[in-house]
């Protein structure tokens, strides 16, 4: 820990790769009471016990669809983390020259005072939608009208953006047909603009952030850069753990961190300038913060 607070501290750059692990420990769970809490009568009536599940089940109409994909994306999407997760990482880098390229599509770097030019969401954005087939490459923001959805389900949403029912109440299982999302130029379905497949939208937006990313890797590729990877698994391990590990091996003056209970790992060949913590993120950057606290005081 004290080696990597010291090359945290003498960076010249800082790339932080962040995957689902990271959302998570920040409270966005997608099993047992969160999910129970918004999707009981999903759970009864088709037998999924998870989130993810649900988002893959074939409903019987666009009404059920909708009306299960607005709670998923509200909740995920547009409430705040239940941890200060992510705040407590942007107080750590905020004064610092960092990029972040994440695969989490929950818009939580943006919410807690990144700064949108500094990231690279790989994956989509649950906030975003796009046509499903897709005829044209343009995303559309979604959150008035994912709003009108969890309304019209039975659903409050208060000051601080939770969702609330009336007391002895169950939600309904569907939206009107008038919220069902079309595509404005083919009439076709809506989609979310998330990479499930191969039809994810990649719109300016994402083509800018991705050319952003490749500059700052390429201006800082001979400097004393460090990669933090936190949460990162290996369901896509192409994104970011594999392109973390080779920069790490090519620059002679870089440092990877991955931060991963139970899962962090790195090959032989950077071992001596790898730090690899099977440890609670939470728990990390709590240690960081209050170090680099103390640092201040003195």
């Amino acid at each position: 820990m004290k080696t990597f607070l010291e090359k945290f501290s003498e960076a010249d750059a800082i790339v932080i790769g962040a995957g689902a692990g990271l959302s998570t420990v920040a409270g966005f769970t997608y099993a047992k009471e969160r999910f129970a809490r918004y999707f009981s009568d999903f759970e009864h009536k088709y037998g999924f016990h998870d989130m993810y599940s649900g988002g893959f089940y074939p409903y019987r109409s666009p009404e059920e669809h909708w009306a299960y994909w607005s709670r998923y994306i509200y909740i995920n999407r547009y409430m705040d983390a239940p941890n200060p997760t992510y705040r407590i990482l942007f107080d750590l880098v905020k004064d610092k020259n960092y990029f972040v390229i994440t695969t989490n599509v929950d818009h939580q770097f943006q919410k807690a005072g990144f700064d949108k030019n500094r990231l690279f969401y790989t994956q989509g954005d649950y906030g975003l939608f796009q046509c499903s087939t897709p005829c044209h490459e343009q995303t559309y923001d979604n959150e008035m009208i994912i709003q009108k959805m969890v309304e019209a389900q039975g659903y409050t949403i208060t000051e601080d953006k939770e969702l609330v029912l009336p007391e002895g109440t169950m939600p309904k299982m569907s939206v009107p047909s008038s919220l069902v999302p079309h595509c404005p130029r083919c009439g076709k379905w809506m989609s979310m603009n998330l990479r499930a497949d191969r039809t994810l939208v990649e719109d300016e937006g994402w083509n800018e952030a991705a050319q952003r990313y490749d500059a700052f890797l390429k201006q800082h590729r001979n400097s004393r850069i460090v990669f933090i990877e936190l949460g990162v698994g290996m369901n896509t391990p192409g994104i970011i753990k594999y392109p973390f590990w080779r920069m790490t091996a090519q620059n002679p003056g870089s440092f990877y961190a991955c931060v991963n209970a139970g899962e962090a790992f790195c090959p032989e060949e950077i071992a001596d300038r790898s730090l690899c913590l099977n440890k609670d993120i939470n728990e990390v950057l709590r240690q960081m913060k209050e170090h680099t606290e103390k640092e201040k005081k003195e």
